[in-house]
């Protein structure tokens, strides 16, 4: 259990990744997948998440305002779906191996006081893999790929 790692799963990778990096506080973010029922890339997504391993300082961002700027890319209310991505690995969660990460991760969903449901997963993390390189960082190399984050949202809060 790492108290400054936590895993976001907002759609497609390359965005939330593009995105999460931008972050004041984030140290490192990595490409992979998270929950799925084994421990390889070599199956199709079986039942994985599309997800960011971040790692962060907690001295200078929270778990809560993490979570904060990931509302800021999703559609919480969507199921299975961001944007263009359709399919179970494209769902949104907050995973993580900290226990104190979920409490903040479900205070801030009931802090929102919404009348609609959010649908975000908010689990502890059961395995996670790392993408393929090519999926690392794939934004910054091939800055045109369909993303279904607004780009004025993937540069706001750049370093």
């Amino acid at each position: 259990m790492d108290k400054n790692i936590i895993y976001f799963a907002g759609g497609c990778l390359w965005g939330v990744q593009a995105f999460i990096k931008t972050l004041p506080g984030v140290v490192a973010t990595e490409a992979g997948r998270a929950n799925g029922k084994t421990n390889s890339l070599n199956s199709d997504y079986d039942g994985y998440a599309e997800c960011v391993k971040t790692t962060f300082d907690g001295s200078v961002i929270s778990v809560t305002q993490l979570i904060e700027f990931f509302f800021e890319i999703i559609d919480p209310y969507s199921i299975n779906k961001q944007g263009n991505d359709i399919g179970l690995k494209y769902r949104t969660g907050i995973y993580s191996g900290n226990n104190n990460h979920l409490e903040e991760a479900i205070n801030y969903i009931s802090s929102r006081n919404d009348s609609n449901k959010i649908v975000v997963e908010v689990e502890p993390l059961t395995n996670y893999v790392r993408s393929a390189d090519e999926h690392q960082d794939r934004l910054s190399k091939h800055p045109n790929d369909y993303c279904h984050i607004p780009k004025e949202l993937l540069t706001k809060y750049r370093k």
